[in-house]
């Protein structure tokens, strides 16, 4: 077995608090640790994992691609770019797609289009609303656009040119657009992630339209943790019955393979032109045949009913077995992307839950964050939660911080 280094034998930079465990192989939803342990994966690679661990017909088929081509760059036609591309464009009803290989360099892209659209129109300094509680990334622009004070503090200046509304306040976003009339985009996530699992209510999200619509400005959802399926339809936006003219997605799409990717509808199809945007690893042949089959499997196997369902069952669980208890302020989100937000700290659960055989995360300080494979079984949420459920109320049986 695989020793796992201490903090003094790694020569990995420590940009991350590490719990003290390695993962050899999955299967399904579950996990091995070095040392032989069987752990039951309700976090998914942070919504990376969308097919769980060593899915039958995805390696096969990375295999298949690995034995023929794994990059070649955009020097030339990529004929299976051209693939997911259609196929993102049928179940977004959007226009045309740019492929990079991350959520940040998708929301980068995003952006970038938000200021050359504003450009185009003659506006020399345009501006994006951003909103409380947001997450978009870890580069300086779209730190600048995030809303952590902690992730931000030590790289100043941050870039400017974002304005900050409260989420779901239609009358504070339509006084910043009042007050700032060079924003050109509003930017959002439907569902927040890092923010604690913080959904952007459906009427908000009508009115956002409407407001992009009336003032000519670009509606950016960014759906990197929210989308392809996680929350019972392709996109989380989907449940309030309107379309984005510009959406970043990235985690879930290639089911681990590293890929990123910005959506476009008519009004921010045309905005970058050649020579305005590129990428080196963007749209290679692996990481496209990753998201072609991803998406082909989660049709053949109904994973979007799935995520639907066996999130019903999971949050159903986890309410019946939290009812009563006072510190729980609230279990929200949709789908296969839950949080259960506590009225304390909540990152001791960390080690408690993987010691119970459980990997979960904690987001926003006490949210309990679960992002499981979107294969998760009604019997397998049932577990999630029988491990989970005396771990929680352990917790806040003691002595509130």
């Amino acid at each position: 077995m695989n020793a796992v280094p201490s903090s003094s034998e790694t020569h990995v930079m420590p940009t991350y608090g590490r719990l003290p465990v390695a993962l050899s192989h999955g299967q399904g939803c579950w996990v091995w640790d070095t040392q032989g342990r069987r752990l039951l994966d309700a976090l998914g690679g942070i919504a990376v994992n969308t097919l769980g661990h060593n899915h039958p017909r995805l390696v096969p088929a990375l295999q298949d691609q690995v034995s023929k081509l794994i990059h070649t760059s955009n020097y030339y036609l990529v004929p299976l770019q051209e693939q997911l591309a259609a196929k993102l464009c049928e179940i977004s009803g959007l226009a045309n797609v740019f492929f990079c290989n991350s959520g940040l360099e998708a929301n980068e892209a995003a952006l970038k289009i938000a200021r050359k659209f504003g450009h185009d129109r003659g506006n020399t300094s345009p501006e994006v609303l951003v909103f409380e509680g947001a997450f978009h990334g870890r580069s300086i622009a779209t730190l600048s656009a995030t809303a952590n004070p902690k992730i931000q503090a030590g790289f100043g200046p941050l870039v400017p040119g974002f304005v900050r509304a409260p989420l779901n306040d239609v009358a504070a976003v339509e006084a910043a657009l009042d007050a700032h009339p060079n924003i050109t985009a509003i930017f959002l996530e439907t569902i927040q992630g890092e923010g604690g699992i913080n959904p952007a209510r459906i009427e908000f999200l009508q009115a956002l339209r409407s407001l992009c619509d009336e003032r000519d400005l670009l509606l950016m959802l960014d759906e990197v943790q929210c989308g392809v399926g996680r929350t019972g339809k392709w996109f989380a936006h989907q449940w309030a019955g309107i379309k984005p003219d510009v959406m970043p997605l990235a985690k879930g799409l290639g089911s681990g393979v590293p890929i990123g990717a910005v959506v476009c509808g008519p009004r921010a199809a045309n905005v970058l032109k050649a020579g305005n945007h590129g990428t080196t690893f963007g749209g290679n042949p692996l990481a496209m045949r990753a998201g072609v089959e991803t998406l082909k499997i989660m049709e053949e196997e109904r994973l979007l009913a799935n995520a639907e369902a066996v999130g019903t069952t999971l949050r159903n669980a986890l309410a019946e077995g939290l009812a009563g208890e006072s510190g729980v302020v609230e279990i929200r989100g949709q789908g296969l992307m839950l949080g259960v937000e506590l009225d304390r700290p909540a990152g001791v659960l960390l080690q408690q839950a993987l010691d119970a055989g459980l990997l979960i995360s904690i987001t926003a300080d006490r949210v309990v964050r679960l992002l499981p494979p979107l294969i998760l079984t009604h019997d397998e949420a049932h577990q999630i939660a029988a491990l989970l459920l005396p771990l929680i109320t352990a917790h806040l049986a003691q002595p509130k911080p």
